[in-house]
């Protein structure tokens, strides 16, 4: 038995209170942690490590009863994840949540900012972006990838790679946020477990703004990621257009 689903991102758009909705579910057992990070180890898998009882102790025992899973975002973005997710169980089910990717950056670069792991403001920090992610070559950058990790098209289908689509549930943040009853009724569906209800709305880890972004820092994003939007709403056959509005 193994682990069924995984919230594999993207960060800053959901991950933890779909998480903590979904674990008052008495199907589903969540593991104990959220961010086991575990399918993002390089270390762990740098010896070709198939031995996933390290995995299997985030959970509690007698997990396989029920349906397990866990919330990394980073999964998403990380590379190498989705051959290994693939390799641990062929059948995994793997949602995503999305935001606007110019919310999601400055909500990213906000969040590394408050906890005192960037000190530049957002307007430098997007503009140097792809010469500090160096750094942490030949891997992708977990702090400075505010604009990178909004690329999702191409994040998208290195899963489509390895899993069917009917494998893979793809959700709005704004949607989750908005309207979270229906929201995580599409997930136990897609779960096919029976319909949480009477949800109470949770806002997780949503760290205080103490500016705002800058009209010109927006404007700079929508064209960055104008074409992206354009591929994303046809990937998804989503309507996307609010996300480009200045």
């Amino acid at each position: 038995m193994k682990v069924k689903f995984l919230i594999v991102g993207a960060q800053k758009s959901g991950t933890s209170a779909l998480n903590n909705y979904l674990k008052t579910h008495p199907r589903l057992c969540l593991a104990r942690k959220k961010e086991v990070h575990f399918f993002d180890n390089e270390q762990f898998f740098a010896g070709d490590n198939t031995n996933y009882s390290r995995y299997h102790a985030f959970f509690s025992p007698g997990f396989f009863k029920n349906i397990c899973g866990e919330a990394t975002p980073i999964y998403m973005y990380w590379y190498h994840a989705p051959r290994r997710i693939w390799e641990y169980n062929p059948a995994m089910k793997l949602i995503f949540i999305l935001r606007n990717p110019i919310d999601r950056a400055f909500s990213a670069w906000n969040m590394e900012y408050q906890r005192k792991r960037e000190f530049l403001p957002f307007s430098q920090a997007i503009r140097i972006e792809s010469q500090r992610m160096r750094s942490a070559l030949p891997f992708q950058h977990r702090v400075y990838s505010y604009v990178d990790r909004g690329f999702y098209t191409d994040q998208i289908r290195r899963f489509w790679h390895f899993f069917p689509k009917n494998q893979t549930l793809f959700l709005k943040h704004e949607e989750l946020q908005d309207d979270p009853q229906n929201t995580v009724n599409r997930v136990c569906n897609f779960l096919r477990v029976r319909n949480l209800r009477n949800l109470e709305q949770q806002l997780v880890h949503a760290y205080p703004y103490k500016t705002t972004m800058a009209p010109e820092d927006r404007k700079y994003l929508c064209e960055m990621f104008k074409m992206e939007i354009k591929d994303l709403e046809q990937m998804l056959n989503w309507d996307c257009r609010t996300w480009l509005t200045i």
